[in-house]
């Protein structure tokens, strides 16, 4: 579906307020951001969110790959949940890339009825990202709608940014990247059947088959929370290629605490609270075992320091 049959399928409750961008984690950044929207849109217009199904680097640079930090359908739920209801995600394509700031906002205002336009200092639309925000100013006073900047937000002096927060992730800082995030960093997927190395160890794992599209923290063990039927129960999870064995594939295992529950086949989402240690190499097994015990007391002691809070 094109982006302008994607626009023709919405229908405004009423006339509308509009922010536009990816929203990749929807973090504190965005939550800014969203607040300054719907204090713009007010009772009497509706506040709405354009945003991209896939990132749009991925169209402007061919060969690139983002690591995303949310999948769209999560993306949509922590939107809503900041009480915004009309969400329009739009395939971001070749023909939209071309597309003028002006041609763009026009069908804004013929389609989805827009009064007013929220955007940050760094944004821009359109054809060679002419739509900057000097240029919307322009184009807002010329077509007749607001268009609103938000400056950035800065937290302890870090740029409130998906990047940046993908790259704390890369660098294994979970516990800065759910600062910023404003909850704790996920990642899930279906739990699948491995070699079973940890059950002969006495620390059975589940397996998380999570998608290589999605960004992963750095190699290491972490103090996690596993959610089982929608309970959070602790757990110590292992990302890595464990080198004591002498393997290559990157795998995401998980030991639940205190649990001994058959997870084969079902969907598995793990928070990451902070990073205990890096992947290490061991002479022995029984050198490995001991690890994973200091593993699974240091576990508890980091989950009971969080408190069992995973952010608002």
């Amino acid at each position: 579906m094109s982006f302008r049959q994607r626009l023709d399928r919405v229908s405004p409750e009423r006339e509308t307020v509009i922010t536009i961008g990816v929203f990749d984690g929807v973090h504190r950044g965005h939550a800014h951001l969203l607040q300054h929207l719907i204090s713009a849109a007010g009772t009497a217009y509706q506040p709405t969110v354009i945003t991209f199904a896939n990132h749009p680097v991925t169209v402007l640079q061919p060969g690139r790959q983002v690591s995303l930090i949310t999948t769209l359908e999560r993306k949509e739920g922590l939107i809503r949940e900041m009480g915004i209801d009309q969400i329009v995600s739009l395939e971001f394509t070749e023909e939209l890339a071309r597309i003028s700031a002006r041609e763009f906002v026009g069908l804004l205002q013929d389609k989805l009825l827009m009064k007013g336009l929220v955007i940050g200092s760094d944004f821009a639309l359109g054809r060679d990202r002419e739509g900057n925000s000097d240029r919307l100013a322009e184009l807002g006073k010329e077509l007749g709608f607001s268009v609103e900047i938000v400056e950035p937000l800065l937290l302890d002096g870090l740029l409130v940014k998906s990047r940046v927060i993908r790259q704390r992730l890369n660098d294994g800082e979970v516990s800065v990247s759910n600062h910023l995030l404003g909850r704790t960093f996920s990642l899930a997927g279906p739990v699948v059947t491995g070699d079973k190395r940890g059950r002969t160890l006495g620390f059975p794992t589940a397996n998380v088959n999570v998608s290589k599209t999605m960004a992963h923290p750095a190699d290491g063990i972490y103090a996690t929370w596993a959610l089982v039927d929608g309970e959070r129960r602790p757990s110590a999870t292992s990302i890595g290629v464990r080198p004591t064995f002498g393997l290559t594939e990157r795998l995401v295992e998980v030991y639940i605490l205190d649990f001994d529950g058959d997870l084969y086949g079902r969907e598995l989402e793990v928070e990451f609270v902070d990073k205990l240690r890096d992947q290490e190499t061991f002479s022995s097994l029984e050198a490995l075992v001991e690890q994973i015990n200091r593993d699974v007391v240091n576990t508890r002691e980091t989950l009971a320091i969080s408190g069992g809070a995973h952010g608002p």
